[in-house]
């Protein structure tokens, strides 16, 4: 179960998706002077460096944010602005040679009061992620903690604030994850109903990939919670067969109000310029 590396994976097209609902995400959520915590369930290493021999090896960064890096960032959406400013946040010059994931791009966004708890179970990637969030010296913001994530987080919900953002992104190599990822949901609004979650998830061909979706949305209508799902497909799933993952998703239940509006001129940007065959475009739907 711990044969999955995210730094093989590091500034792909999933990323750019994901981070840039997280940021968009994080920043609504701090204009409220109350504190707010966020949970990660599935951590990762905190920073790769993309000239390293994982992310050098598969080259999915050259397909994600190094592609989107290029093109003329003045042209692009707001949001796909501010994802792009968080990257070289962690960058010197022009290149692009370290890649932050959730922990380091939420941290980076949160104010004094705020907290993050940070979840990772693969021993190596804890290591990496104990070590890279000790350079920041935030260790009263943010706690890494060596734990299941679909399980750790109930211990934090509801939060004192009574203001949350869970990010669940597993790796669903286990087709297990699936049914935790809906578990850890729907215990997760049982909870805490106001919290705002946010799951990250493969498209594949795999019924569990496929109804996922579905499913979270089918809880967040009986629970009266609004919802928005973004998709993004960059190719078909025959040329992904010789590597790379065509396409992966974004559910979120109580999501920002205007994130829909941020990711409307941001995601057909992203298809343009992320795109590899006639296959690539989005979806962008929401509801409640």
């Amino acid at each position: 179960m711990f044969s999955y590396r995210h730094a093989f994976h590091a500034g792909n097209h999933a990323d750019v998706l994901k981070h840039t609902v997280l940021i968009a995400t994080v920043q609504y959520l701090t204009q409220k002077e109350a504190a707010l915590t966020v949970l990660d369930t599935h951590g990762g290493a905190g920073l790769y460096r993309l000239d390293g021999d994982y992310a050098s090896k598969s080259g999915e960064a050259e397909e994600g944010v190094l592609r989107l890096a290029a093109a003329k960032e003045a042209e692009l959406a707001p949001v796909l602005q501010d994802y792009l400013q968080m990257v070289r946040r962690f960058n010197q010059g022009n290149a692009i040679r370290n890649y932050p994931g959730s922990p380091f791009i939420t941290q980076a966004l949160l104010r004094g009061h705020d907290r993050l708890k940070a979840f990772e179970l693969h021993p190596t990637d804890m290591r990496s992620l104990t070590g890279n969030m000790a350079q920041l010296e935030v260790r009263r913001q943010v706690a890494i903690l060596h734990e299941d994530g679909f399980e750790g987080v109930k211990k934090f919900l509801p939060p004192p604030s009574r203001r949350a953002l869970l990010l669940c992104d597993p790796s669903y190599e286990l087709k297990t994850d699936y049914g935790r990822v809906l578990d850890m949901a729907a215990d997760g609004l049982k909870r805490f109903p106001t919290g705002t979650y946010a799951v990250w998830y493969p498209i594949i061909p795999r019924p569990e990939a496929h109804d996922l979706p579905k499913r979270l949305k089918t809880m967040a209508t009986k629970a009266g919670k609004s919802w928005l799902h973004a998709t993004l497909t960059v190719k078909s799933n025959k040329t992904s067969e010789r590597g790379g993952l065509p396409a992966s998703g974004m559910f979120l239940i109580n999501p920002p109000f205007n994130l829909k509006d941020q990711l409307k001129p941001a995601m057909p940007q992203l298809v343009k310029l992320l795109g590899q065959d006639s296959n690539a475009g989005f979806t962008l739907e929401s509801g409640g």
